[in-house]
Order: C-alpha cells, then structure tokens, then sequence
C-alpha cells in the first residue's frame, strides 16, 4: 500500500525524468537518468554521514539517568566529543549497573529514565552537535527473579510459548526421553530429595495463578499440571460445599478447562493461540472463584 507521498512520487518521477531528459539540451537514455539520480543519492547521503572521531562512554543506571546525561551534553561539545557511547537502557533488572541483564526489550529502563527524559537527552545532544552509538547486544537477557515475561512464558509453557524461538533451547537434545520439550534449570543448591524434604521449594498461589519459590527464584507452574493441585481431596470439597453448591459446579469446570489445554508440545498457530487464550481465561476464573469462595 501506498502513502500520499509515495503516490505523489510516483506520479511526478515521469515527469521528473523528462526534465532530465532535456535538461542539458540534449536527450538522456532512462540508464543515465537513473545513474545521475544514484550518484546524486550517493553525494546526499556522503554529505549527511557522521564518522565517529571522539566518543565517550556513559554508564546508564539509577546513579546516572537521561537528565545526568543530558547535563553533560555541552561539557562534553567542549571537550571534542563527536559521539557519545551509550550503555544499554532498555529495561533490564532492578538494580542493574551495566544494563545487559534486559527484561523488555520494547521498553525504556523506568530507572534511567521517562519517555519524557529520553526525549529530553535526544534533544541535548542534537542540540550540541552530539551523536550517539548505542552498545546493543540482543541475545542478552536477564532471567532471576520473575521480572522476564517472555522467558517466564516459555517456563510455563515450553515448546508451546509464542516466545520458545526467541531463545536457544535445543528441546530434543537430552539423552534422556524424560528431559525432552523441557528446560532443565541449574538452580538447587542441594539434590532435589533433600531441597525439597528441607520445604525449600514452596507452591504459591495468587491472582489465579501458581508459582514455586526457591530463594529469590519464582518459576511458572505449568498449567497443564495445574489438575494435581486442583484435583486433590476433590470429594472433601464437594463434601463441604455439597453437590449443587454453584462454587463447586464453577471448580469443576475450570478442572476440566485445565485438561483440555492444548499439550504444551503442541506448535501450530493455532493451537499456541487457543492455549495462550485459555489459560489466561482459566486464570481469571480462578482467581474470580477464590476470591467470591473462602472455602
């Protein structure tokens, strides 16, 4: 599709190369018209381009935000500077001093800075003369904590997560049948038996959702398992509410939306579309159910 000024274009450059064609008195073949409209780009874009000649390094974190940098904007036209050199400030774990661990790459880190103050430091160097080289390194990503939704996303979800190419993972590579379309994560401090026996590892749940807790690590609990905790002492809760209790028809239903979630295997559109869905709905329902229902 076209904008008005591509269409614009289109219609005058007929028109443009005519008057090439005749400019010098003589008739232009559509190959030197084309030629001179290259080398004229060319010259344009010689004419724009900055090489780096001086550049400083600024350190982004919540020491040193976009109103510091913006600060130092005409010292550093004094000093020579040509480009300065930006550390990563995309939104990356709290706290972080270099800014490499990033969490979104679609957003500013809210610690460095606004939209706003972002706009604010653009604005300061362009108003010193000022360029800037941006240190990006994509594949870069921080993990602790439960802060990364797209990794925490492929944790609840495997294969399945909308977000499973986004990373690494070689999910059929284990030897081991049972480690296949998983993530192994190196996290215990101790063997599995003995961390768990020692309650290090909690079940947690909230808003409609659970977690397990491990120190400071908050992992996703797959939701097609979600019918182990669900399902358990099922008829003393049917005994305590009692058959017709419209809290235990609802727990029954959002049980079997939990069992009939497309496998976290499953790759097409389709199917991670509809998974997606549903287990934000069940959520939901849960979470509306827990929160009207005590028992």
């Amino acid at each position: 599709m076209l904008c008005r000024g591509q269409r614009a274009a289109e219609r005058d450059f007929p028109a443009l190369c005519c008057a090439l064609l005749f400019t010098s008195g003589s008739i232009m073949t559509s190959a030197e018209v084309l030629s001179n409209l290259l080398s004229d780009v060319e010259r344009e874009a010689a004419a724009r381009r900055c090489t780096p000649e001086a550049t400083y390094r600024l350190q982004f974190h919540a020491g040193f935000t976009f109103q510091d940098a913006a600060h130092l904007a005409p010292y550093l036209h004094d000093l020579g500077i040509t480009h300065v050199y930006a550390s990563p400030y995309l939104k990356a774990r709290p706290g972080s001093k270099h800014g490499y661990d990033v969490l979104d790459h679609k957003r500013l880190n809210p610690e460095i800075g606004s939209d706003a103050g972002y706009a604010a430091y653009i604005d300061a160097l362009h108003r010193h003369h000022l360029g800037q080289i941006l240190d990006v390194v994509p594949n870069h990503m921080g993990i602790v904590g439960n802060e990364n939704v797209w990794w925490n996303d492929v944790l609840e979800n495997g294969p399945s997560s909308p977000y499973a190419n986004y990373f690494d993972i070689a999910w059929q590579a284990s030897p081991r049948p049972t480690l296949r379309d998983r993530v192994l994560l190196p996290l215990l401090g101790e063997p599995y038996g003995q961390v768990l026996e020692a309650g290090q590892i909690r079940l947690h749940y909230e808003a409609g959702a659970f977690t397990l807790h491990y120190y400071e690590h908050r992992l996703p609990v797959a939701p097609c398992t979600w019918s182990k905790i669900l399902g358990h002492d099922l008829d003393k809760l049917e005994t305590m509410l009692g058959k017709d209790s419209p809290h235990l028809h609802e727990y029954q239903s959002i049980l079997t939306a939990v069992r009939n979630l497309p496998a976290r295997t499953e790759t097409s559109p389709e199917r991670v579309a509809e998974r997606q869905r549903e287990k934000e709905v069940i959520k939901r329902r849960l979470a509306v159910l827990t929160d009207s229902c005590a028992e």
